[in-house]
């Protein structure tokens, strides 16, 4: 359909490089758009990159650290230039630090904090003016089931991406004028780097995922490629502060 093409448009993906930022950046490069790869590791983003253009699309890697509001406006003028406009930001960035509230340290709060929320608001200002210049565009904020639900082991990273949840709507009253659509997608139990970590730390995590989703499996990066193109795309114009589960039904099983 002509309303999810995205030929002609370029997007930036921040922790583009593996897990659901890639799955997403596929399905943006299936649909058409050039991409920038936001990503701390150079060689892994290079890989990436490499993949994306092998789909005939035009993309490029930017190292960067998303948690410095200086990167985050270097990345997006970068982005800009290399790829002619910016149309679509997906914050997808984060990190986790998986323990019991009480043995945090101050440090350990700021920097999930930083990395999976500040970010996500230092990259939506600096694109802003590139967007209305663009005559409008998409802003694709990942937040997490943590984001309603509470997590003994995931208490920062539960506020972080409560947060990006409350940002999203932020943005999306107050950029719509600017024909702006802020919207956020939160995953379930994805099967990636992140996650495998967790089912190593949290003793029955994998049985207690498989016996609570409904699709009955753990999710994959693949599976955001279509809702990613939705809400980068001219389908989703009348969508604004939206909050999209992805999450296989786990989160309306009782």
């Amino acid at each position: 359909m002509k309303q999810f093409n995205l030929a002609g448009r370029a997007a930036v993906v921040t922790g583009g490089n593996t897990g659901i930022g890639f799955g997403i950046a596929e399905g943006l490069a299936e649909a058409g758009a050039a991409l920038a790869i936001v990503g701390r590791k150079a060689a892994k983003s290079a890989e990436a990159v490499k993949k994306l253009e092998a789909r005939g699309v035009r993309a490029i890697a930017i190292e960067a650290d998303v948690a410095r509001e200086a990167d985050c406006t270097r990345l997006i003028a970068e982005a800009a230039k290399a790829l002619g406009r910016i149309d679509i930001l997906v914050n997808n960035a984060g990190i986790a630090i998986r323990k019991p509230p009480q043995d945090y340290s101050a440090a350990e709060w700021r920097q999930i904090i930083d990395v999976n929320l500040s970010s996500a608001f230092y990259c939506a200002h600096a694109i802003y003016p590139h967007l209305c210049r663009a005559g409008g565009g998409k802003i694709i904020n990942i937040g997490s089931m943590m984001s309603i639900f509470g997590a003994p082991f995931a208490v920062a990273y539960g506020a972080s991406k409560g947060g990006i949840v409350q940002m999203t709507k932020g943005l999306a009253t107050a950029w719509a004028k600017d024909n702006i659509q802020a919207n956020a997608i939160l995953p379930g139990w994805i099967d990636t780097d992140l996650t495998r970590g967790a089912r190593e730390q949290v003793p029955g995590l994998n049985e207690r995922v498989l016996a609570r989703t409904p699709a009955g499996r753990w999710g994959a990066p693949a599976d955001f490629a279509g809702p990613a193109v939705f809400l980068a795309s001219s389908a989703s114009d009348f969508v604004n502060g939206a909050v999209l589960t992805v999450d296989g039904g786990y989160s309306v099983q009782g």
